[in-house]
């Protein structure tokens, strides 16, 4: 054990005596603890840092979109004019989905086939 982690073992262990633990808003209740294990190991601090900064990956962006243009086009009825302009908005974004796994796909294809296809499977593809 280094310097620092007896320091501050010490520091913790003092203030558990003096009780500065005791109120904590949390006490007794689980933790929420990310669930990461679907990401790979070595992708898991990026993730973090992007989300932590409020950035979404770029399929994962785009995976939101479809959605929103998936659910649009299922509320328009008789609107064949907007409808028209919401599909090809969503085509759009199906094949710059598409063309994005295919680039990434080439890099490091089982992982991206891996997320491919549970993104489809989300999507209902």
């Amino acid at each position: 054990m280094d310097i620092v982690a007896i320091i501050a073992e010490g520091k913790i262990r003092e203030a558990m005596e003096r009780g500065e633990f005791d109120n904590l808003s949390c006490k007794g209740k689980p933790l929420q603890l990310e669930d990461l294990s679907g990401i790979p190991e070595d992708l898991r601090a990026g993730y973090i840092v992007l989300k932590n900064a409020g950035v979404l990956p770029e399929e994962l962006q785009l995976q939101k979109e479809i959605i929103s243009l998936q659910k649009l086009i299922d509320c328009c009825h008789n609107e064949d004019e907007v409808k028209s302009s919401l599909t090809k908005k969503l085509n759009a974004k199906i094949l710059r989905f598409n063309m994005l796994m295919e680039k990434r796909k080439t890099q490091n294809s089982s992982a991206l086939n891996f997320y491919k296809s549970k993104i489809y499977k989300k999507l209902g593809y």
